[in-house]
């Protein structure tokens, strides 16, 4: 395989030092060039022609979130943005709705070897950005089409959703095109780091017929209601003896990859709402939701994957896929219609 071309892309000297350093330690990747800020960087683009860009998103004159609003008019590029996470999580969000491929987490702002600490996360995320299908990130911030209209037969109560790489830019494909009369609830775990996920739930809530929230302990899982887990923690259900099934919160277990973990969503919906559980698989690194699935199978359930030639990395469901865990498979721009005809 060829070597992945990056061009780094950040106003601070120590930081593009670093992240160059640390991208060299994969012989994967190759650092092209080195830039101070958006304007640099765009005429760096074009002489350079790099595979992937990473981008700090706070910078003078034209800041990391115009470099890829401009970079994505002028020529898509995957980009990976490198930002620290309490000053800018509403940015990184922007920068997402933008065409931002990914981001990773700085670990502080002051120039220390704690920003060290990223390598591997970076290299991983790096290496996947080269293989991201630009023209569907490219149109990231394209309006939604209309909600999906149908008569339900009420299959499912839940629909369950797992999702990684991709995920922020995907899931605006497919839960605003929800209709309001959508008879399951929905439970999302996208893989976030802490202080992303209540600022995305709003976001999405916004362009949704659905109620979109952050969930929170011991809440009423309700039809119509759309539960995003909190970054950090698991989000699992429990049926009272009342009927009424309500979520859970909870740091354990402690021995998954990810926390939240889609596993550990599918697990429990398929013990508390047996065959009525649609899961849905969608773009992501790794294999997280492929033991989920086959419990949602087990209990009779339903799974679809999201099919790879829309997945930003084709990970989570060719993990379930090739597991014999899918029922079916659709593009992303199909997905909302495959979830409602199951319904």
């Amino acid at each position: 395989m060829d070597r992945v071309r990056v061009l780094v892309v950040d106003d601070s000297a120590y930081v593009r030092k670093v992240v160059k350093e640390m991208l060299s330690r994969s012989p994967a990747v190759d650092v092209v060039g080195t830039a101070r800020d958006g304007d640099e960087a765009l005429d760096m683009v074009g002489r350079l022609k790099p595979d992937v860009v990473t981008c700090d998103l706070i910078m003078p004159a034209t800041d990391g979130i115009e470099f890829i609003r401009r970079q994505m008019a002028i020529q898509p590029v995957p980009v990976v943005v490198v930002s620290i996470a309490a000053e800018s999580s509403e940015r990184v969000l922007s920068a997402l709705d933008a065409g931002a491929v990914d981001f990773v987490q700085k670990p502080t702002a002051l120039a220390t070897d704690k920003v060290l600490d990223i390598a591997e996360e970076l290299i991983a995320k790096v290496k996947a950005a080269a293989g991201a299908p630009m023209t569907r990130l490219s149109h990231a911030a394209v309006v939604a089409a209309a909600p999906v209209s149908a008569s339900f037969s009420n299959r499912y109560d839940l629909l369950a959703i797992g999702v990684s790489t991709g995920g922020p830019q995907g899931l605006k494909s497919v839960i605003p095109r929800l209709p309001a009369d959508f008879p399951a609830a929905v439970a999302i775990v996208l893989h976030m780091p802490v202080g992303y996920t209540e600022a995305y739930a709003k976001r999405l809530d916004e362009t949704s017929a659905l109620t979109v929230i952050e969930a929170q302990d011991a809440q009423e899982v309700r039809p119509g209601v759309v539960l995003l887990a909190p970054a950090g923690r698991h989000l699992t259900f429990r049926r009272g003896l009342d009927g009424v099934v309500r979520t859970h919160l909870d740091v354990s277990p402690l021995d998954t990859p990810h926390r939240p973990s889609v596993d550990v969503l599918f697990q429990s919906a398929a013990e508390v709402y047996g065959d009525r559980v649609l899961a849905l698989v969608m773009s992501g690194m790794g294999d997280d939701g492929r033991q989920g699935a086959a419990w949602v199978k087990a209990r009779g359930g339903c799974v679809l994957t999201e099919a790879e030639e829309t997945c930003v990395v084709y990970g989570m469901p060719r993990a379930v896929v090739e597991a014999g865990l899918s029922d079916d498979s659709a593009p992303l721009d199909r997905l909302t219609e495959a979830i409602v005809e199951r319904i």
